[in-house]
């Protein structure tokens, strides 16, 4: 048995390093396109429209994560696969179109008053801040089942699930309650 170990090459691909420079990127760029004015006169086309596509692709995000959850507690690894597969894409889909509208746009401010103004700030400071943080996390579960890690997976999914149905959903609900303010 020990034989056959030496033998048989470690196929675990080390993707810390790919993590650490795909989440610096996408935060990075996303914290300072944040601090940047956007354009005031881009007219090539309404650059409106990017904030519901943006919700749009959290909707399919949330939803491929709600298959993905179901397809694993069903223990049906092929279909939770393909789930989280196009949760991925929809979310790379949703910081292409992102980082297009606060590239191309000035800030909208919130316009609501009194309760709802608390509840909207929590909510969005809660998606940022949880955002950042599902970055890495998805790129790590991801990776270790793609390592055939998979207590390792299942422990980091744990958490990774959660925070990223959270943050797929709050984006909705941050763009329905700005969107009269466009």
């Amino acid at each position: 048995m020990i034989v056959s170990q030496a033998l048989t090459p470690n196929k675990k691909r080390n993707y810390k390093p790919l993590i650490i420079i795909v989440s610096s990127v996408i935060i990075g760029l996303i914290a300072v396109l944040s601090g940047m004015p956007g354009y005031e006169n881009f007219d090539a086309f309404d650059v409106t429209i990017l904030p519901m596509l943006n919700a749009i692709f959290n909707s399919f995000t949330f939803l491929f994560l709600v298959g993905a959850l179901i397809a694993i507690l069903k223990r049906n690894v092929t279909i939770h696969r393909r789930f989280i597969y196009a949760a991925f894409t929809s979310t790379t889909f949703f910081l292409v179109t992102y980082v297009a509208h606060h590239f191309l746009s000035t800030a909208t401010a919130y316009g609501g008053e009194g309760f709802i103004r608390g509840v909207y700030y929590f909510i969005l400071i809660t998606h940022i801040l949880l955002a950042a943080v599902v970055v890495p996390l998805a790129l790590t579960t991801v990776t270790r089942a793609w390592n055939m890690e998979n207590e390792r997976h299942k422990k980091i999914a744990r958490w990774t699930m959660p925070i990223w149905l959270y943050v797929s959903l709050t984006g909705v609900l941050v763009y329905l309650m700005i969107a009269p303010y466009y």
